[in-house]
């Protein structure tokens, strides 16, 4: 049976087991539960950019942000189902549409409701992070067919209101009950390499393997400094604007070790890691990243780069019928 228990001294024991062990074991407990050389490939649109009143410190849509980032308004839906199309053809299952709200408008429902109902009936697993959302606005969701919503509670709870002051650790607890009652799936996850400690990396896993059931999709993101932002400013040009890569590979391996069946995704921050790395990742329990030349308003490796990586390690795509089955038990 999957725990939900684990206690944060086992967490921390795993971070310090020696790096070829951890991985070891990470890799039994993926090849456990999923296919040992399968990756989903996703990819993310920015269905409406820049203008949120959030000011978390990590990410250049926030209106605190100092970075020249021209907001627009929401995305007609036949521009985003365009999007997924593109996708689709070029081999991702899931299709996730990101909005830079606080929380969705009522006014908005019914174009994100068709985006959803578009998207799913390509064939693509569908994912949408939105903000917080109100339970009538999760169930909305929830009878559109919504796959997964995406809700990141970004970094451990000690270490929270260090990024972030205009929404608590609780709020974002409070979307992932509303999501789960709706009957849709959670994506949650967070970013490492904003200066925090290896404690706040156990406290950041322990957070998420002790919720009431474990994330369906586990992004980890390594952070972009983005110059113009709070952290962006602060870290730039000191040893703390990259986290080391080993470090990044065991938060991997924990991830994949507490939390068996999840899909453990490599999200931002991809493009600046080496092949090396993406391979331990992989090692390590990863099976799921973000394609597609751009994420949200950041780079990433790109389709062809992808390619030519997975060429060299002998991993193919997932296949979309392999996740869509799954979410549909």
């Amino acid at each position: 049976m999957t725990r939900t228990d684990w206690t944060r001294d086992e967490i921390a024991a795993l971070f310090d087991m020696p790096f070829t062990s951890l991985v070891f074991r990470a890799a039994e407990v993926h090849r456990a539960h999923h296919a040992a050389d399968e990756v989903q490939l996703s990819t993310l649109l920015s269905i409406k950019t820049g203008g949120c009143p959030e000011d978390c410190g990590y990410c250049n849509q926030s209106v605190h942000a100092e970075t020249g980032l021209k907001a627009t308004k929401l995305m007609d839906v036949q521009g985003v189902l365009q999007a997924a199309a593109q996708a689709k053809d070029h081999g991702s299952t899931r299709f996730c549409m990101g909005a830079a709200w606080r929380n969705p408008k009522d006014r908005d429902m019914d174009a994100i409701v068709q985006m959803v109902e578009g998207v799913r009936g390509m064939g693509l697993e569908t994912c949408m992070t939105l903000g917080m959302l109100t339970p009538a606005q999760a169930d909305r969701l929830g009878r559109a067919g919504l796959d997964y919503y995406n809700h990141n509670i970004d970094t451990s709870p000690e270490r929270y209101g260090d990024v972030i002051s205009t929404r608590t650790f609780g709020e974002r607890l409070d979307t992932l009950e509303n999501v789960r009652s709706a009957g849709i799936n959670v994506c949650c996850g967070g970013i490492v390499g904003m200066g925090e400690t290896r404690a706040d990396r156990v406290g950041f896993i322990h957070a998420l393997a002790t919720l009431p059931e474990h994330p369906g999709s586990v992004p980890i993101n390594a952070l972009v400094p983005v110059k113009g932002t709070v952290l962006g400013d602060m870290l730039a040009d000191t040893p703390l604007a990259k986290i080391d890569d080993i470090e990044f590979v065991r938060t991997v391996a924990v991830a994949r070790i507490t939390m068996p069946e999840s899909m453990v995704r490599l999200s931002a921050g991809r493009e600046s890691m080496g092949e090396a790395t993406q391979a331990l990742c992989f090692l390590a329990g990863a099976n799921s990243i973000f394609t597609g030349d751009k994420l949200l308003t950041t780079g990433n490796a790109g389709d062809d780069a992808d390619a030519a990586l997975f060429a060299k390690l002998g991993v193919r795509p997932m296949a979309a019928e392999c996740r869509v089955a799954e979410a549909a038990e």
